[in-house]
């Protein structure tokens, strides 16, 4: 197959891919992981037309995608990634959907700061915006609040070893140009591709031990997601049931998080019940978008648009009142979050983490090591 693969021109192995794939819910065959992965690196290095490359993620979305094909993408995309390694025995690398937050106000860039105050240095990755959302980043965030959201991979490694600093945001274009040039086909493409699901899998920046967070919402996808990390060589990997698919889950229900401490280990799941556990007692779910901010429907009514620039605006607000010590729905989506990644890493129970947790934002102190990094 490598061989048939190598015999033939970018364009002639995607119109056979694309004669397989796109043929019909009933005809469409599968395609081996060697060919996923030459055909991603054909629209990586921009080697086919931009139709045939959209006509090609589409067609694997449609079909639904397999394993071999979801990892055969990834290799592509992992060889197209740059990769350093931090001087630490531990980095915790956290991706929400790169998409944003449009139905919320986003609370996880605020969980860096207090694990790094924990001992667990810590960096989140994504893009200013990107579909088929374009909500509210941690890139947007940061960028409101004055820090430098294009630093070089080797610059955020240096926050990372900080003793004083501990966390960084790295942006796609920075370690992913060709995936991040692919923007401009995305938004054409409009359905969630292929790349969507895998990108957040980047792992740019390593340590001894590589711990990686992500977010879920649909049930099929916890297995998936962990069987890539696992290809993307993240020594442990947690998958939360979240919020807009985020690494924040709700405070009204029960957490599902599911993870491996290594990667030969069996995957296993972690169930934490907020009021019960924790004593969280709200009557949100999630930080909610304050009912003044101007809500546009949408043309094809699928979704309410509110300005991502207001969202940013708020969550920079809330964020730095939680961080300060102030009580309310921010600070339990930060602490619930941060408790159960903490659990992870630390192997402590949820109790003592959520307990951890809560002394270092009535410190102060992660609020002193988010304006340390601005």
């Amino acid at each position: 197959m490598i061989e048939e693969i190598k015999n033939l021109s970018p364009e002639e192995l995607m119109k056979s891919v694309i004669q397989r794939v796109a043929t019909g819910p009933e005809l469409s065959k599968n395609i081996s992981r060697e060919e996923a992965k030459a055909s991603m690196n054909s629209i990586l290095n921009r080697e086919v037309s931009d139709v045939r490359s959209a006509i090609f993620l589409i067609a694997l979305r449609m079909k639904r995608e397999t394993e071999d094909e979801n990892l055969g993408v990834q290799d592509a995309m992992n060889d197209n990634t740059s990769q350093i390694s931090c001087a630490l025995d531990d980095v915790i690398n956290i991706a929400d959907p790169y998409d944003g937050y449009t139905r919320n106000i986003p609370s996880s860039l605020y969980v860096l700061p207090i694990l790094a105050e924990l001992g667990f240095p810590s960096f989140s990755q994504g893009v200013e915006s990107v579909g088929p959302k374009y909500g509210c980043t941690h890139h947007k965030i940061l960028k409101l609040a004055g820090q430098n959201v294009l630093l070089s991979d080797q610059e955020v490694c240096d926050r990372l070893e900080n003793k004083k600093i501990g966390w960084g945001y790295l942006d796609q274009s920075i370690f992913a140009p060709k995936l991040y040039g692919l923007k401009e086909l995305r938004s054409e493409i409009i359905k969630r591709p292929v790349i969507t699901t895998i990108e957040v899998l980047a792992n740019p920046i390593r340590a001894k031990n590589t711990h990686f967070v992500t977010g879920y919402v649909h049930k099929p996808y916890p297995p998936i997601y962990l069987k890539l990390a696992r290809n993307a060589g993240f020594d442990s990997s947690i998958v939360i049931r979240g919020t807009e698919g985020g690494v924040v889950p709700s405070l009204r229900q029960k957490t599902n998080a599911h993870f491996y401490l290594n990667k030969e280990a069996n995957d296993e799941l972690l169930e934490v019940e907020p009021d019960k556990e924790l004593n969280i007692d709200q009557k949100v779910r999630a930080v909610k978008i304050p009912d003044e901010f101007e809500k546009k429907t949408k043309l094809d009514k699928i979704e309410i648009k509110v300005d991502p620039l207001e969202i940013a605006k708020e969550s920079l607000k809330l964020g730095m009142e939680a961080l300060s010590g102030a009580t309310g729905p921010m600070r339990d989506c930060i602490a619930l979050s941060a408790s159960i990644m903490l659990k992870h890493v630390s192997k402590h129970s949820i109790t003592d983490c959520y307990k951890e947790v809560n002394d270092v934002l009535d410190s102060g102190a992660a609020l002193k090591r988010f304006k340390e990094a601005l």
